[in-house]
């Protein structure tokens, strides 16, 4: 009965969605209130069927029910109840579930907190929020349900994919889905307001916090992916350029140009045009990463495999949306006239130069993932892009985007002078240059000391705004703090890039126990090994000690689990994770007669990447409490 009711109650969310699409953008057109405040009714309605269908289907997971045929194929009965929870979005139709949740969610969220918006500007933004919903609701519905029944019932399950048996697998695709997903109230309000031909500053002030929110989850989902996959891949990096990685990272590049033309249009209404071309955008790029995960159209340690045909279909709706998108974009691009332009020497211009640089940075990234699958698709040739295409082409782009982030907060909004700017370069340009000059010689690397100098020069000027505001830091509003938050995180990711990049250590060997491997400072000497069952795997274990300079260090214990569900071998590396050191070994094949083969690393830093990017994250977190953000017309500034 659980899986018959949740797909009744994805078909209620379906005919609500319709009804969510086509009534309220009526009702907008013939000004009629009673249609347009169904909008917000419809938002929610089909909110509680979706999350009632979720339920549902988590219930069946947690009970082990293999008469559905999803349970089967992706849990098992001696699963760990984590595991047994977090198997529900661990595949294509339960991803898809989640998906269309939190897009409902996203869209009930509008009425509730968005009340201060024109009647007309919300019904036509939920109607659209409804056009979305049909689209995904209706492909969860009739090619990829959660619900579906088997005839002759296993007595246990499938079981799930053993690298996915993490408590990563709990906190990534939720808090990634918030961010990609929360891009369509930016897509939806862009549309709506294209549709009224008015983009102005009150708009982005209440397009603003729905784009900080789903940035700043997007933020923490990237971050948190980073840690997972560095962990329990064991291969010692945190990121690959792999294509599903690079396809979440292109909406974060792109929203966090928006975020930044945002503050120009509020602030200096100037940028209109490119505010909503950014917003249609950077939604887009999200669809994108749909189709990339579903479609099998690239091959990815993260992707689903699934049926091409699934593919064409969530490209059919990214063709749809996109397109009518940028038709209604080029329909009004007229109309979408600046108030007052903006002078390149002050906080406007950074503001623009930074956005074009993370354009530029977006379609480096985007033209690495799909120029392969653009060759194979025109020839018989394939090639592959790596991370020397990434770091060659990306990095620069980087290094001037940073060196703007350190004096563009400096200037003033409007027009500033050229006596100023040389001012402030004199006072950061001397830090930046004593700190390359310092790291280079004594790292040993000049390309580190470049990056260490960037955090440098990026902290020294953070801290010069908050020096000029000492008097007054009390009175700051939130937004403030969120920008210096976001701004040290970036430099304290910046640090840690580096020394990872570049001061990292690894080697591989052939040990008995009792034979030890040095790198740098650090010596790894095989302990002892162990074997055993746990709760749903087999393993062995090698323990390491580690001693740098002579002195003992907490040991490490790597692991080698097969999984007899799935028969599949995992390897779990042992870390000995610190503020400052990193040491960790992965274990490999072999035996007692001729060794196991082991890798061993050293990584300096490591942990603050991932502290950096929840610090910018927190800066996009603090900054949704700014007084400014309430919906209202104030024209205070950051």
């Amino acid at each position: 009965m659980i899986a018959e009711l949740g797909h009744i109650l994805l078909i209620t969310a379906l005919v609500i969605a319709f009804l969510q699409a086509v009534l309220p953008l009526w009702g907008a057109a013939k000004n009629n209130k009673a249609l347009m405040d169904f909008a917000g009714r419809a938002a929610l309605l089909q909110c509680a069927a979706i999350i009632g269908a979720f339920a549902l289907l988590t219930t069946a997971f947690v009970t082990s029910d293999f008469s559905v045929k999803l349970v089967a194929e992706h849990s098992h009965s001696a699963k760990p109840l984590l595991y047994k929870i977090t198997g529900v979005w661990a595949n294509h139709e339960g991803s898809m579930l989640l998906w269309v949740l939190i897009l409902s969610i996203y869209g009930a969220m509008l009425p509730i907190f968005g009340k201060a918006l024109p009647d007309t500007l919300r019904a036509r933004a939920l109607g659209i929020q409804g056009l979305l919903g049909v689209g995904f609701i209706g492909f969860t519905v009739f090619t990829s349900s959660p619900f579906l029944r088997l005839e002759n019932v296993p007595i246990d399950g499938n079981g799930l994919n053993p690298l996915l048996q993490d408590p990563g697998l709990a906190f990534h695709p939720p808090f990634l889905y918030l961010g990609y997903v929360g891009f369509s109230l930016a897509f939806s309000l862009a549309c709506a307001a294209l549709i009224e031909g008015k983009i102005d500053a009150i708009w982005a002030r209440w397009l603003r916090p729905w784009v900080l929110l789903a940035w700043s989850f997007l933020t923490v989902g990237i971050t948190l992916g980073s840690l997972w996959a560095y962990y329990e891949l064991g291969w010692g990096g945190w990121w690959m350029w792999d294509p599903v990685e690079n396809v979440s990272f292109m909406p974060w590049l792109a929203g966090t140009a928006l975020l930044h033309s945002i503050l120009v249009l509020g602030t200096r209404h100037s940028l209109p045009s490119w505010t909503v071309l950014l917003a249609i955008s950077t939604f887009s790029l999200s669809l994108i990463g749909t189709f990339v995960v579903r479609s099998g159209v690239l091959i990815s340690v993260h992707a689903f495999a699934v049926d091409p045909a699934r593919g064409v279909y969530i490209l059919s709706l990214l063709t749809l949306y996109t397109g009518a998108a940028l038709g209604l974009y080029a329909w009004r691009a007229k109309t979408l006239q600046a108030h007052s332009g903006f002078d390149p020497v002050s906080k406007s211009g950074a503001l623009v130069l930074n956005n074009l640089l993370l354009v530029i940075a977006t379609a480096t990234v985007f033209l690495g993932t799909f120029y392969p699958l653009f060759i194979d698709a025109i020839s018989v040739d394939k090639i592959t892009v790596g991370a020397p295409y990434f770091n060659k082409t990306f990095t620069p782009i980087m290094v001037i985007l940073i060196l703007i982030m350190g004096v563009g907060p400096l200037l003033k909004w409007e027009k500033d002078n050229s006596k100023n700017l040389l001012g402030y370069v004199k006072k950061l340009a001397p830090v930046f240059i004593i700190a390359l000059v310092l790291f280079g010689l004594t790292g040993g690397s000049w390309g580190g000391a470049l990056g260490l100098a960037l955090a440098v020069y990026i902290t020294a000027g953070t801290l010069f705004v908050v020096w000029r505001r000492r008097k007054v830091i009390g009175s700051q509003p939130a937004g403030f703090f969120g920008f210096i938050l976001g701004h040290m995180g970036m430099a304290v990711t910046t640090m840690a890039i580096t020394c990872m990049s570049v001061w990292s250590v690894d080697q591989a060997a052939r040990l008995n126990i009792g034979e030890s491997l040095k790198i740098g400072q650090h010596t790894f000497t095989l302990s002892k090994m162990d074997s055993d069952q746990r709760e749903n795997y087999e393993y062995l274990a090698g323990t390491f000690s580690i001693s740098k300079n002579g002195q003992e260090l907490k040991p490490v214990t790597a692991e080698q689990r097969y999984y007899p569900v799935r028969k599949m071998v995992t390897t779990e590396a042992g870390f000995n994770l610190g503020i400052k050191d990193t040491v960790f070994a992965a274990l490999s094949e072999g035996n007692k007669e001729k060794g196991w083969v082991v890798r061993v690393y050293y990584q300096p830093m490591v942990i603050w990447i991932w502290i950096g990017g929840i610090m910018i994250a927190l800066g996009g977190f603090v900054s949704l409490a700014d007084r400014r953000l309430r919906f209202n017309t104030n024209s205070d500034q950051i």
